[in-house]
């Protein structure tokens, strides 16, 4: 099987290495002409203990579109909006595995894709996984979700493996938001880690911040359930606490306290959590969603308000019951 990638960074050549190591045939889109290179060499710069079979990249769009009916979107949910605009999606299968929310907008990667190409099919992969150790084959389970049917069933197939285990979901909404609304938690950890406040707090904002998860995704018409599963507390859990995640990691520099924009400099990538916490803010009011630890990491990393102060704040809050619903 044929399968085109938009995205070589390291989740997008992560997927790329699982197909190909499957036997199917991929080629990858990416604008940077060194990427391009070392990836049809066989390597990858930023992954250089990989070597790469049935891969190869191309930095012209058109190739990617022409080359198969199943395209992978692994590209940072800002880019993809104008990535996809000039290409003709209508009758290909996409595979969202990027996660985050459009500031602007605050849409789901499907969305975006739907708004931009109506007739496409799409479908979204999330749960808990680093790139480095789906590039080497470590065991990984991961969540589809989309219409069930043939397509969703042919694209589970198309990544199965025994270290790659594909789960079913109809809940898009759920999932979608499940990947997104995480990195957001992930660096309110991050921050609590940095400061030295422990395990306990740790625990304790993973947990009230996957409430905040459920709140938004209820709102939104998501399954309550979902957010139980791969794509919400199974991610969450990954990158609110390993050293391995971007959010966790920017949200630690600041806690040690450095300012925003030297984490991001420090880190060299996409913290996709520091861009979706701008349409969760505005989101959350739209909706009127009670976000307390949402709206801290706004505080910090959009406005750049004292940390001690915000982080006092929240702990200050008045008590409540643990569940709305008492």
């Amino acid at each position: 099987m044929k399968v085109s990638v938009l995205g070589g960074g390291r989740w997008g050549t992560a997927l790329a290495t699982h197909l190909g190591r499957l036997g199917h045939e991929v080629l990858v889109y990416e604008r940077n002409q060194d990427v391009v290179r070392k990836i049809n060499e066989g390597k990858h710069p930023y992954m250089q203990n990989i070597t790469l079979s049935n891969v190869s990249a191309t930095q012209h769009l058109k190739d990617a579109e022409s080359y198969s009916d199943y395209l992978v979107i692994a590209l940072p949910v800002q880019a993809i909006r104008e990535v996809i605009k000039s290409m003709d999606l209508s009758k290909k299968v996409v595979i969202s595995a990027s996660k985050g929310l459009e500031i602007d907008t605050y849409k789901r990667v499907s969305q975006i894709v739907k708004e931009v190409h109506g007739s496409a099919t799409v479908f979204s992969l999330s749960g808990p996984s680093f790139a480095s150790e789906v590039s080497k084959g470590l065991p990984t389970a991961l969540v589809l979700a989309g219409e069930y049917g043939k397509q969703m069933k042919e694209v589970r197939d198309l990544f199965f493996s025994e270290n790659f285990r594909v789960y079913l979901s109809t809940d898009l909404i759920g999932v979608e938001l499940g990947g997104a609304l995480k990195n957001v938690i992930a660096i309110a950890c991050g921050i609590s880690d940095g400061l030295g406040y422990g395990e306990n707090a740790r625990a304790a904002l993973m947990t009230r911040g996957l409430a905040e998860m459920v709140r938004i995704g209820i709102s939104l018409g998501a399954k309550r359930e979902t957010f139980y599963g791969l794509s919400g507390m199974g991610d969450l859990f990954l990158t609110a606490s390993s050293s391995q995640s971007r959010n966790r990691t920017f949200g630690f520099l600041m806690g040690k306290g450095v300012k925003p924009q030297d984490a991001f400099m420090q880190i060299g990538q996409v913290v996709e959590g520091a861009d979706t916490v701008k349409a969760v803010k505005k989101l959350s009011e739209e909706l009127g969603v009670y976000t307390p630890i949402c709206s801290a990491v706004y505080q910090l990393v959009v406005e750049g308000q004292d940390l001690h102060k915000v982080v006092r704040s929240l702990l200050l809050r008045p008590p409540k019951e643990e569940f709305e619903n008492l």
